[in-house]
């Protein structure tokens, strides 16, 4: 067989009998961890091994200490250049010669090339990393059938399934090359594998029957806890304040919001850069290198970030947005604390972002579409669910936690819990009513009646079980599937993936069934208006006797003003500095509202109270929660500002940036109400009259709410439109507030 460098040699032998010598040599450990070694005895029994190890559980040893002692070349096929390149600098530090670890890949130019084919030859090099695309060159596979291959590892071996996170096309012409090379033992590794990725590697990889090396998921010294997205960037800022000095790693879906985002961290005293795939390679890997160097604290990247980045003592991992698929985010987690340290992993979630998701996958193929769907309704559930984090992801990973962690937000703060029998039951007769045929999400709309185009093509509709649970939606049933999921009531099947099929506990359940308590789902959707009230309001958690003080100093200066006191500052500012106890102008300037004119206009008492209530109180100030913004980078206030400076008319600004005329006027309400007096006389002239402006000039003037709702009843909605009562607010604001 051309190329199978595998005899067993008396090395090998000794090996067999006494790793732990050759493990204390090349590495300087005493002993292995978990199932390292039964696999390493695997691939030098000359057998096909499939290693399936959490992130830090030590699968790149598997690979590399075979490798040293067995005769030949160990053909180690890889994704990432710079996880190659980390790759062989740590295998080069484990020996004198330089030779024994190499690359071979498109970063190397021709005299690189010779010389890493000249130490193969020559039999110094031990590990040679290669890319799925170099390994197809017709120049390399002539080159590699001359040599003699101890074994082949496919690293990440996930990238080989369209179901796993980080499918690559490329990595599905391996097993015909290694055909073609010449086969020895073959070794698949990855991090994360469902049943279904792991069933698609092996299958591809023409290995069903290799050994499976498989530990546990289970990471006790991880935190998990799902936020909802509101203000993220100062729940991040308050987070790392909290944690000052502590590495971390924040992930964001775009390369716009890395960039914004490390920004944002930087000038507000935060160590941060950015990383991501359209930045040069030079500023990329310094970036990265600064990390690792600790000459910065936080490191804001897309997913093109930590494959193979060896740090041991990151402390959190934070995902700014919702991950496309829990495989992704499981990898993306288990780079915290990979030392057995502390290690927190708190993800952002709005189910916005999933349909944002949801609009990209359009017009992708459709068979990508569906796996991309799947996936996300996967990460929705996680998201949503109150069980226990870990056994979620776990359970995902095809393995069963008994006991819950005690360690993430569900655990520590439970939510409330209700007697699940009857649900489950019926959620069991329905499934094995459609013969096991459907998925969750089917399932789910059969339980609450709801009629949809796949419901009324299978006739489910006319079905005697077609609402059988009608008092709940959608949402209720599909927490009732997935904690059944969880407890194995049911299962998902690996072939046709997510179809619902009873395991043998279900069918038990069904005959004899017995108390299960289940717990109701977050809804992120009411949490976002709890905590977050209007937008950066601060409503639900204002300082009640501050916010009433405010109120009353304000209601005094308008009376000493002879101004309305929404014209001083409105309801939603005064919240806002009952949160933030701002007590120096620049802090003023940060609140909602609040512009550089109006705090210099009317600021001063404010502080000066707010100042004299926080000592009074001794209140400790949320200084932290204080977001420095980046420079106004927004192009389309200056240009409404510019436009309106120049008499541009609001309908020709409106369809210049495609808004309706309320939107608009949204637009310029908020420059105003932030201090910048802007004159729409030009604009108000050809519309109004003199005296219907003077009408609602005057109503304003004695009005106690700057409500349009007000206004309108009060002055007639037959004699006065929308769109006039809130141009002449506009400017009643800009004449008497800035």
């Amino acid at each position: 067989m051309k190329g199978n460098g595998f005899l067993k040699s008396t090395i090998v032998k000794e090996a067999e009998e006494d790793l732990q010598f050759y493990l204390k040599k090349y590495f300087g450990f005493d002993k292995f961890k978990g199932k390292q070694e039964q696999a390493i005895r695997n691939v030098l029994n000359g057998r096909d091994s499939f290693v399936l190890m959490p992130t830090g559980g030590g699968k790149s040893l598997i690979y590399q200490l075979p490798a040293l002692i067995m005769e030949g070349t160990a053909i180690i096929i890889s994704p990432l250049i710079a996880l190659m390149k980390n790759q062989v600098d740590a295998m080069r530090s484990f020996s004198e010669e330089d030779g024994i670890a190499h690359f071979l890949n498109s970063s190397l130019n021709k005299g690189q090339i010779v010389q890493v084919k000249e130490d193969i030859l020559s039999g110094k090099t031990k590990l040679l990393y290669v890319a799925p695309e170099s390994l197809t060159k017709e120049e390399n596979i002539d080159f590699l059938h001359n040599i003699k291959i101890s074994f082949y590892a496919v690293d990440e071996a996930h990238c080989i399934s369209e179901w796993g996170h980080d499918f690559r096309p490329e990595y599905r012409k391996i097993r015909p090359i290694i055909e073609e090379i010449g086969t020895s033992p073959l070794m698949a590794l990855t991090a994360t594998a469902t049943p279904k990725v792991q069933h698609d590697i092996q299958k591809n990889l023409g290995m069903l029957d290799a050994n499976v090396f498989k530990s546990s998921f289970f990471r006790s010294n991880l935190y998990y806890e799902v936020r909802p997205k509101t203000n993220p960037e100062k729940q991040i800022i308050k987070f790392i304040k909290e944690n000052t000095g502590k590495s971390g790693i924040i992930y964001c879906l775009s390369r716009k919001k890395v960039e914004e985002l490390a920004e944002t961290l930087l000038i507000n005293d935060i160590k941060a850069l950015p990383y991501h795939a359209g930045m040069d390679s030079a500023t990329r890997s310094g970036n990265q290198d600064k990390f690792l160097m600790e000459e910065v604290d936080v490191i804001v990247a897309t997913i093109a970030f930590g494959m193979g980045i060896d740090k041991p003592d990151v402390r959190f991992v934070i995902h700014y947005d919702v991950p496309k698929s829990l495989e992704g985010y499981y990898q993306e987690t288990g780079r915290a604390g990979r030392d057995g340290g502390e290690g927190k992993c708190i993800a952002f979630y709005s189910y916005k972002d999933i349909q944002k998701l949801e609009k990209f996958m359009q017009g992708k193929p459709v068979a990508e579409q569906e796996i991309g769907k799947q996936l996300l309704l996967e990460t929705v559930a996680y998201a949503e669910s109150s069980v226990c984090r870990p056994k979620q992801l776990l359970n995902y990973f095809g393995e069963i936690l008994q006991t819950p962690c005690n360690n993430c937000d569900n655990c520590l703060n439970p939510k409330e819990q209700f007697e699940g029998m009857e649900h489950i039951v019926k959620v069991l007769e329905v499934i094995e009513v459609v013969k096991e045929n459907f998925k969750a999400d089917h399932i789910a709309n059969i339980m609450a009646g709801k009629v949809n185009a796949a419901i009324k093509s299978y006739k489910h509709d006319k079905i005697e079980e077609f609402g059988l649970g009608k008092e709940h939606d959608v949402k209720f049933w599909n927490a009732v599937i997935r904690q059944a999921l969880i407890i194995h009531l049911i299962e998902k099947d690996i072939e046709k993936y997510g179809l619902l099929k009873m395991t043998k506990e279900g069918k038990a359940f069904l005959e004899n069934p017995y108390s299960v308590k289940l717990t109701k789902d977050h809804d992120y959707d009411e949490m976002e208006i709890e905590e977050g009230g209007t937008a950066g309001t601060g409503s639900g958690s204002a300082d009640p006797v501050l916010f009433q003080m405010l109120k009353d100093l304000r209601k005094k200066l308008s009376k000493k003003l002879g101004v309305p006191p929404f014209v001083i500052f409105q309801d939603p500012s005064l919240e806002d500095m009952s949160v933030q106890y701002p007590v120096v102008m620049d802090e003023l300037k940060q609140i909602v509202g609040v512009g550089a004119g109006k705090a210099v206009r009317y600021g001063k008492e404010f502080i000066n109270l707010i100042k004299l209530y926080v000592e009074e109180n001794e209140i400790d100030r949320p200084q932290d929660m204080v977001v420095k913004s980046v420079v106004n980078k927004s192009v389309n206030k200056v240009y409404y500002i510019q436009s309106i400076d120049r008499k541009i008319s609001l309908d020709d600004i409106a369809d210049a940036k495609g808004l309706e005329m309320k939107d608009l006027l949204t637009e310029i309400e908020a420059i105003v109400n932030s201090g910048t007096k802007l004159n729409l006389d030009y604009y108000i002239n050809e519309i109004l009259d003199e005296d219907h402006q003077e009408e609602i000039y005057d109503y304003f003037s004695e009005a106690e709410s700057e409500s349009i709702e007000d206004a309108l009843e009060e002055l007639g909605e037959a004699d006065y439109s929308e769109i006039d009562i809130r141009l002449m607010r506009i400017k009643f604001m800009s004449e008497m507030g800035n």
